[in-house]
């Protein structure tokens, strides 16, 4: 609890995962990937509750292992390929109000950023409390600058995706390599400035500002963590890359 705010940890994992099969219950340092996530919120002396949505029995079971409580199983068609984190932890916050259960301030914690901590969630919470409890995003420093990327013009003619209808029209009548930020790059690396980015780590809104409309990687405010805390898990490749790093703390 924190200002007299009942505070729910979500963590969503459901059962599918076509990069990593039944990603969110590989093992990783003796401990699967999602405890690492459950540990963190137990271990946040604002939480009251650290709950796990998922569809799948099997991680339902290594949930309660690890200490999460999981209510209820996530329906089906919340938790395809195409479905969006949002509309379940929408449906999910509206079920537990109504089942008598309701909370004040959501979490929301990807099971996939292992490298998240307690004191990271701590530190979160009581910037979001200090400021108004407006919508909180985890942010991190971007190791290279954008004032020296590119959009590939290949790109202006594609709009088959939302990433490429986002660089319709940003080039000129010669098809010259534009700034992704209208910014000179004319100066010294260390004169640039700081950019973060979104690293999914932690989400922090009000529950009663949870809709199917609302975008967490759009919540206003953004509390700093180390990049090394950032690790977001989605290829083969990034759970080598924890082992490592995780062998490395131990």
């Amino acid at each position: 609890m924190i200002d007299g705010k009942r505070v729910l940890a979500f963590i969503p994992a459901r059962g599918g995962s076509k990069g990593i099969p039944h990603k969110n219950i590989q093992d990783l340092a003796g401990t699967p990937l999602i405890g690492h996530t459950i540990k963190a919120a137990l271990d946040c002396p604002y939480v009251d509750t650290c709950m796990v949505s998922t569809d799948d029995e099997e991680i339902s079971r290594v949930a309660r292992e690890q200490g999460a409580w999981v209510p209820f199983l996530r329906p089906a068609e919340l938790a395809t390929d195409t479905s969006k984190t949002i509309d379940c932890l929408d449906h999910a916050v509206k079920k537990l109000a109504a089942d008598g259960t309701p909370f004040d301030v959501v979490c929301l914690l990807q099971a996939t950023s292992p490298f998240r901590t307690a004191d990271d969630l701590t530190g979160a919470l009581e910037f979001f409390a200090s400021h108004g409890c407006r919508g909180t995003v985890s942010v991190s420093e971007v190791t290279d600058s954008p004032i020296l990327m590119r959009i590939n013009p290949q790109t202006r003619d594609d709009t088959s995706g939302t990433v490429a209808k986002l660089a319709v029209g940003t080039y000129g009548e010669h098809d010259e390599f534009l700034p992704a930020i209208p910014r000179t790059s004319t100066v010294r690396r260390q004169d640039m400035p700081t950019f973060l980015r979104v690293n999914g780590a932690i989400y922090i809104n009000l529950a009663s500002d949870i809709t199917p409309q609302l975008s967490l990687n759009d919540n206003p405010l953004g509390y700093v963590i180390p990049k090394s805390h950032a690790l977001d898990i989605d290829e083969p490749s990034d759970l080598a890359l924890a082992h490592f790093l995780m062998d490395g703390t131990r």
